[in-house]
């Protein structure tokens, strides 16, 4: 009997670690957001990272960070943040234009041209959005 009750006792204990963990997770994220909409980016990128150590596959944490790396002008880590939204997945429209914007301000015309008709096959939501890059890339090729 006394058995039973620690096994039950264990397991109700390890249910609230559980629930504990999964709300703390829900909290990064949306901690997060509303730091990074506050435009507080340290605190956000931190918080970013925290839900990427409970949930490492939540792209929209990626996606963020690319944000804040992208204003923090670390052109590197936006990159590596982005091809890990791709990498997730890979129908994100947001992140293969930020990306195709990005190869283009490295002079990578290839890859931006490839991403651009990437975009095109996905897109969705705004494909006016693939105009400007384009635009951008043939100004550049002209050059």
């Amino acid at each position: 009997m006394k058995q039973i009750v620690k096994l039950s006792s264990l397991l109700i204990f390890s249910l609230f670690i559980f629930k504990s963990i999964l709300g703390a997770e829900k909290n990064y994220f949306n901690e997060a957001v509303n730091l990074f909409e506050k435009k507080k980016f340290e605190k956000a990128k931190f918080k970013f990272e925290q839900d990427i150590v409970f949930n490492p596959k939540n792209h929209n944490s990626y996606l963020y960070l690319s944000k804040i790396f992208n204003k923090q002008e670390n052109i590197d880590q936006e990159e590596s943040n982005l091809n890990t939204v791709i990498l997730i997945n890979p129908q994100n429209e947001e992140a293969t234009l930020a990306l195709a914007k990005l190869k283009l301000k490295k002079s990578n015309f290839s890859e931006t041209q490839k991403l651009i008709s990437k975009f095109k096959k996905i897109c969705k939501v705004d494909c006016s959005k693939s105009l400007s890059v384009e635009k951008d890339l043939k100004n550049s090729l002209i050059k």
